[in-house]
């Protein structure tokens, strides 16, 4: 096999899951996939989420002589501060009508989050183009945030696209000209879109509590 290929298949690679004791999980981060009989895995790890999604499924009852796997999803840090929520409202209702962005990072050095603004290098009322932050020792994205101005909340094309590769929670304030914002939010894992169907009311709380302010 030539060097690339192996490069490539050692960054990530994929377990036959044993038939009679549970597959180990990963300890470090990165991304692998795993055969199973129930179909095929991926598993994802960082040092604030681990989790197991199913990408695949067989077509054909063929005896497969690997053992099965569930879906899991672990979060490793502590929630995400509802008060960091509440400063990323604030900034997009600065901005409105403009778009604006953010990242919540998380050390798992000093267990700590912060919000750390994109540098921006265009925005207006529909579109918006940064360069990522700057991160300090071992911080890492949890949560990217960006605002939709006048406009509601929701996951675009353009946004499906962008994040497609990461691995993160992705976060979308809309309406910041209304005391009633609109929210949308979800995982996003190497193309997996898990959209969250109620989001938690303390960030409904921070946000309007922003807007009063």
């Amino acid at each position: 096999m030539n060097v690339l290929d192996t490069t490539l298949q050692q960054s990530f690679p994929t377990v036959m899951v044993p038939r009679k004791e549970p597959v180990a999980e990963m300890q470090a981060a990165g991304e692998r996939l795993l055969m199973a009989e129930n179909g095929v895995f991926l598993e994802i790890r960082r040092n604030w989420i681990s989790l197991v999604r199913q990408i695949a499924q067989f077509h054909v009852r063929t005896a497969v002589p690997y053992g099965r796997v569930v879906e899991s999803t672990r979060l490793t840090s502590d929630r995400i501060p509802v008060d960091l929520i509440g400063q990323f409202a604030s900034m997009a209702r600065q901005a409105c009508p403009n778009e604006t962005g953010a990242w919540i990072v998380w050390s798992s050095t000093t267990q700590a989050f912060r919000l750390a603004p994109v540098a921006i290098i265009t925005h207006d009322s529909g579109s918006l183009k940064y360069e990522p932050p700057a991160l300090a020792g071992d911080e890492e994205l949890v949560m990217d945030c960006h605002s939709h101005g006048r406009h509601p909340a929701y996951f675009s094309s353009t946004d499906n696209q962008d994040d497609r590769h990461d691995v993160k929670m992705a976060l979308v304030i809309g309406n910041c000209d209304r005391s009633s914002p609109s929210i949308a939010a979800r995982l996003c894992a190497k193309g997996l879109f898990e959209e969250t169907e109620r989001v938690p009311q303390a960030w409904y709380e921070a946000i309007w509590a922003a807007g009063a302010k």
